[in-house]
């Protein structure tokens, strides 16, 4: 699942609180104490680094474990654990000690922004059972936020009219067309804000059908990872199902027990932002259906806790910017479920009112991929619109000057790149822009390494040429190129100051599930392709792009060291090239929108400015496959075409232009 790590640029929605001077603790965190109170007040948006040693031994293990905690294994499934993104003895955290208070990775450093204020929990990932020796020694050191002391104007949140409120339902209703759960919250929010925020208070999407719950709890299985995603049933509001149903729970317990509420987007919006509305029980047991006397979830019948708890549980993630209260002309009190059973409420519905996006420029970069699209058409040839390519067409008449030559660009693309050596990433993207534009353009191909040994080469490569041109770069990783780089950044301190900015590309940097089910997929494309020159481990490359592998990397170093951008890749099953429809087709057990290799949140780079998705699979947007001179290649690729060197173009053009308006502006 998406972590809350994963959401490091959390926007600051309070007012500045006065500076203080930086303050550093450090205490012992015992193997069996549940949670720690640190007696640190953290304030919202202040810096945290905390680092760990220390070892713990549970006497079920030959092997100690540190504060990264040990690797996950089949006995997890059946474990309880505080953060179950991370193996058994972990270092975990969280702010405050309410009920809604989610645990986060913290392993052997950390360093991220509070979402929220109150006092810094510490505690070790395990079960109420578990047992261990040992402990671990914990530095923390805290820093007031940047605009300490000034004031930050809040987003605004417009009155929700009562004539709009009660366009609105106010019951769900079942397959049969009988009434069911009360309307109890409302959320106003982008699509993309709302499942970051879900995702940061520890929200897992629920699998929207039972097939769906049996492919991903297999794959679960196989990934060694705790399955919390067992499926609800489809209700209706607004004459559809439920756009998104979302859950907490205990891995065991969740069939009998679990938070849960279904959300569908309103055919309408308020002050131009998207409304969404929800339904929340919380399940605490079984019940008799009183319809066809089968066995269904019994639900806590004030149903009033849940719609709190789901508010709650969202300002854990710093992303509310205002919580209110509103109710219908005809308020539901009291009432039953669809199948018999009586639950009580106030009748008010609760309005979550989240931040505006500020790092979503999906909509100015598709004004610039289409302009280029349609003016300079770099690729040649016929392309038609621009809608074809991208989330969101865009206007096709910007002013486009030459592209300068302040930067150098690198691209760093990704596994079995030594294995394609006719396809290079970026092939006519890099042509046109040195033939166009005299730009300095690299390809820095590596082996199929782990990105800990990518990393070295890659800071080797970026110091020999900055020797010979003091020009900065713009680093571009695709797909595995994106965690190669990130790692780079984060281990070879250097390289920051060579760097202006990192660029994501479909860049794998939240890992796949693909790499923590299918593992021999990579040799199963080089046998397939008869592929020859492969340089690299493959196996060690594909470990680095396993969830728990990048989760742990980005709870390490959830801060980018230089400017980041993210461009995603999505595509339906009509986009989906042969080689990839196998991997597709298991993806969609975990989510709707993805390319066939990575799910859309795993490839948003956090702490990145979001530039949107192109419509294109996970090779098509960078890998000129439909050039390659193997026929069987350019056969299983046969959704290849997508304008690269106009992507490729738009992306320097973007990052270019930010760079100078940002230094600019100070």
């Amino acid at each position: 699942m998406t972590t809350i790590f994963r959401r490091v640029a959390v926007l600051q929605l309070v007012f500045g609180c006065l500076a203080s001077a930086q303050v550093k603790r450090e205490l012992e965190v015992k193997a069996n104490d549940v949670w720690t109170d640190t007696t640190m007040e953290v304030g919202a948006g202040d810096t945290i680094r905390i680092t760990a040693t220390g070892r713990l031994q549970y006497a079920d293990t030959a092997t100690p474990c540190n504060p990264g905690g040990l690797p996950r294994g089949w006995m997890d499934l059946l474990r309880q654990l505080p953060y179950n993104g991370a193996g058994r003895g972990a270092l975990v955290g969280r702010i405050g000690d309410s009920a809604a208070a989610r645990a986060f990775l913290i392993g052997p450093r950390t360093e991220r922004s509070a979402p929220l204020s109150g006092h810094l929990y510490l505690g070790v990932n395990q079960g109420n059972n578990d047992r261990a020796d040992g402990s671990y020694h914990v530095v923390i050191e805290k820093v007031a936020a940047v605009n300490a002391g000034q004031k930050v104007k809040p987003t605004e949140a417009p009155p929700f009219p009562q004539d709009l409120l009660d366009k609105i339902p106010t019951r769900v209703l079942d397959a049969g067309g009988n009434q069911g759960d009360r309307v109890n919250f409302i959320i106003i929010g982008s699509e993309q804000k709302v499942q970051a925020a879900f995702a940061a208070a520890g929200w897992s999407k629920v699998d929207p059908t039972k097939k769906d719950a049996v492919m991903r709890g297999f794959l679960s299985s196989l990934s060694k990872q705790a399955y919390v995603t067992m499926p609800m049933s489809e209700l209706t509001l607004f004459g559809r199902v439920q756009d998104y149903g979302y859950a907490q729970g205990d891995p065991v317990r969740v069939v009998a027990s679990r938070h849960h509420f279904r959300i569908w987007k309103a055919p309408f919006t308020l002050a131009g932002q998207t409304v969404w509305v929800g339904a929340g029980t919380h399940d605490i047991g079984f019940d008799r259906d009183q319809r066809n006397n089968g066995l269904t979830h019994k639900i806590d019948p004030d149903t009033d806790k849940e719609r709190d708890y789901i508010g709650e549980s969202l300002q854990q993630s710093g992303m509310v910017t205002k919580l209110d209260y509103a109710q219908f002309a005809n308020p539901v009190k009291e009432a039953k479920t669809a199948h018999g059973e009586a639950f009580h409420s106030d009748g008010r519905t609760m309005l979550i009112y989240l931040a505006a996006d500020e790092t979503d420029f999906a909509p100015r970069f598709a004004d610039l991929f289409c302009s280029v699209l349609k003016q300079n058409n770099p690729d040649a040839g016929e392309w038609g619109t621009c809608d074809q390519y991208i989330d969101g067409a865009g206007r096709t008449d910007l002013k486009l000057a030459a592209v300068p030559t302040t930067y150098r660009v690198v691209i760093v693309p990704g596994l079995m790149s030594s294995c394609f050596a006719d396809s290079p990433a970026f092939l006519e993207g890099q042509k046109s822009l040195k033939e166009n534009y005299g730009l300095s353009v690299e390809l820095l191909s590596v082996p199929n390494d782990a990105s800990e040994d990518n990393a070295k080469i890659i800071a080797k490569a970026l110091r020999e040429w900055a020797q010979a041109d003091p020009r900065k770069f713009i680093l571009v990783g695709y797909s595995k190129g994106a965690p190669d780089l990130q790692v780079a950044l984060a281990k070879e301190l250097d390289l920051a100051a060579l760097a202006a900015a990192i660029v994501s590309v479909a860049g794998a940097v939240g890992g796949s599930p693909i790499a923590d089910a299918l593992p021999q997929m990579a040799e199963r494309y080089v046998s397939l392709y008869q592929l020859k020159g492969c340089q690299g481990d493959l196996a060690a490359g594909f470990r680095s792009l396993k969830t728990e592998t990048r989760h742990a990397f980005l709870a390490s170093y959830p801060r980018t060291p230089v400017p980041a951008y993210s461009v995603v890749a999505k595509a339906d099953k009509t986009r989906i090239s042969k080689s990839l429809l196998q991997t597709w087709q298991l993806l969609t057990a975990f989510g709707a929108v993805q390319d066939g290799q990575l799910l859309l949140e795993d490839a948003i780079y956090p702490d990145a400015k979001y530039l949107g998705a192109v419509l294109a699979d996970h090779f098509a947007i960078a890998l000129p496959f439909d050039k390659s001179n193997a026929g069987a290649i350019r056969a299983g690729m046969d959704k290849n075409k997508f304008p690269r060197a106009a992507l490729l173009e738009a992306i320097v053009r973007f990052v270019t232009n930010d760079l100078e308006s940002s230094a600019q502006a100070q």
